[in-house]
């Protein structure tokens, strides 16, 4: 026989026992219905069984063969040939059904005559007859093949936020009385986001986690029980709905517009992605290139300044659909107490501040040693931030700038999922000296150092008071004898002595 191709998926339902008719062989003949969803695949059973007083299968099926036929919808009487394997391998099959239809030939030796269809189209529906012969016997089971439909309206691909339509039916021909709806498990109630009715579910506005397995029950009249189950995907973005991204002012930022699955995987071979952002009364738009192997459209911006903050604007053409997704950009600043140049000894002030704020971020200051060739970040230690009395939050204080606060600081933004940006700050003193002495000892050179030129400048007046007696002295000496009471008179009333006698001279000269 020629090989048959294997079948992946299959639906295979339990045989129920049924008569036993006489012959060289006993086929299992009943009245049975199997269920199979659209687009999967469904085995259709029928069993050729040894003769109770025991010959081996291959015996048995050495010289079989089987016809399976199918009953006409509009002329139940009307039987349609669907495949047909003759004892000697040669195979016939009905035009409508190649080659979704095949048997196994593995299981023909062992006598398994089962049809298998994959996969199942809703018209395959109806009532199907297996013959097999061996020798002068013809036997013959009947399977009855009931078809489950679950339709997407719009089709593949379902985007985000556009209303869908979940349909679920059946071949059966009974009345529908209940039909229920589960998500990954979990039974869907009638609510705001969802409305059931008659088989059908309607979701309003679809969201990612709306993805994954639908499973629709349907309740007949007659006790029938008919289910279904539907994979659902949901073309949308990665990450959540309305994402934030931080950045330092300064530096550089990716905006992230990610679909969560490449659009060639839906058959669509058009993709354009379109960005725009308002800001201080203009419309900014950026375009991005058309690419069919990429799912991934992100905005670089090289340079971040407060400008570039506030709300930006992702679509992205799918086919003829279009995703669109808001995002907003918060820039982090530090902005210092003192402006321009800050002198050792200075109260700074340093606040780390968001432009779009959500109420749940956290600051956190560290310090970046300049002295370290590393660059290793130094966390301040709670000791040493009592110390300097920094406070907790966004604004860091410190006191009086020395020469150990030189150097980067750090403001990191928090929330309680992780780290969300950072922003630095290089603070540097002005005149300062990289190896200048501490504080403690400068003040005592000072000191010395003022001791030194006052204790100079005494000995300096010292001398010059001594020199300038001296002369006086050696004047007088030559003016008057030595027992002259001039001599007598004390140093303080000297000089005016002096002068007066001086004058006196003069005036005596003149009168002459």
């Amino acid at each position: 026989m020629r090989p048959v191709s294997p079948v992946l998926f299959f639906t295979l339902l339990a045989v129920n026992a049924g008569n036993i008719l006489p012959g060289a062989a006993e086929v299992e003949n009943r009245g049975q219905k199997v269920w199979a969803r659209e687009g999967s695949s469904a085995l259709l059973p029928c069993y050729l069984s040894p003769r109770k007083h025991g010959k081996s299968r291959k015996q048995v099926s050495d010289r079989t063969s089987v016809l399976w036929k199918r009953y006409g919808a509009s002329a139940p009487q009307e039987l349609h040939v669907v495949l047909e394997v003759e004892y000697t391998g040669l195979r016939k099959t009905a035009l409508p059904m190649r080659p979704r239809v095949s048997v196994l030939d593995s299981a023909l030796r062992n006598g398994n005559f089962s049809l298998r269809i994959n996969p199942v189209r809703s018209d395959d529906a109806g009532l199907y007859e297996a013959q097999v012969a061996y020798n002068t016997e013809v036997q013959s089971c009947q399977v009855e093949l009931g078809v489950v439909t679950v339709t997407l309206s719009p089709h593949r691909p379902v985007v985000e936020n556009e209303p869908l339509l979940l349909s679920c039916n059946s071949s059966h021909q009974a009345s529908l009385v209940e039909t229920c709806w589960f998500h990954n498990g979990r039974p869907v109630l009638t609510s705001g986001a969802f409305c059931s009715s008659h088989g059908a579910l309607y979701i309003f506005r679809p969201t990612m986690s709306d993805s994954g397995s639908w499973h629709c029950q349907l309740r007949y009249a007659d006790n029938e029980i008919v289910s279904a189950t539907h994979n659902l995907q949901i073309l949308g973005f990665d990450g959540p709905t309305n994402p934030v991204v931080y950045a330092a002012a300064g530096s550089a930022a990716d905006l992230p517009c990610t679909l969560n699955y490449l659009p060639s995987a839906f058959g669509i071979r058009v993709v354009k992605a379109h960005w725009s952002h308002f800001a201080g009364g203009h419309l900014q738009n950026w375009s991005i290139l058309q690419n069919q192997s990429s799912r991934s459209f992100p905005l670089h911006l090289p340079v971040v300044g407060l400008g570039d903050a506030g709300r930006y604007y992702c679509a992205v053409t799918v086919g003829n659909k279009i995703l669109s997704r808001d995002m907003t950009l918060a820039v982090i600043t530090v902005t210092p107490g003192i402006q321009g140049p800050v002198s050792e000894g200075s109260h700074l002030l340093l606040t780390c501040s968001l432009t779009h704020p959500h109420g749940h971020e956290q600051f956190q200051w560290k310090h970046l040693s300049s002295a370290s060739a590393d660059k290793k970040l130094t966390v301040a230690t709670s000791h040493s931030l009592k110390d300097r009395r920094i406070q907790t939050g966004p604004t860091l204080e410190i006191p009086q700038v020395s020469q150990k606060d030189v150097g980067i600081w750090e403001c990191s933004v928090y929330s309680p999922e992780g780290r969300l940006g950072a922003v630095q700050y290089g603070l540097q003193i002005t005149g300062a000296q990289v190896s200048s002495p501490p504080t403690i000892f400068s003040g005592q050179v000072t000191f010395g150092l003022m001791l030194t030129l006052f204790f100079l400048l005494m000995v300096c007046v010292l001398a010059l008071g001594l020199q300038k007696r001296v002369s006086i002295h050696h004047a007088i000496s030559v003016s008057f004898p030595l027992h002259h009471p001039l001599f007598d008179l004390p140093l303080g009333t000297l000089e005016p002595a002096m002068k007066c006698l001086k004058d006196r001279a003069a005036g005596g000269r003149k009168g002459k």
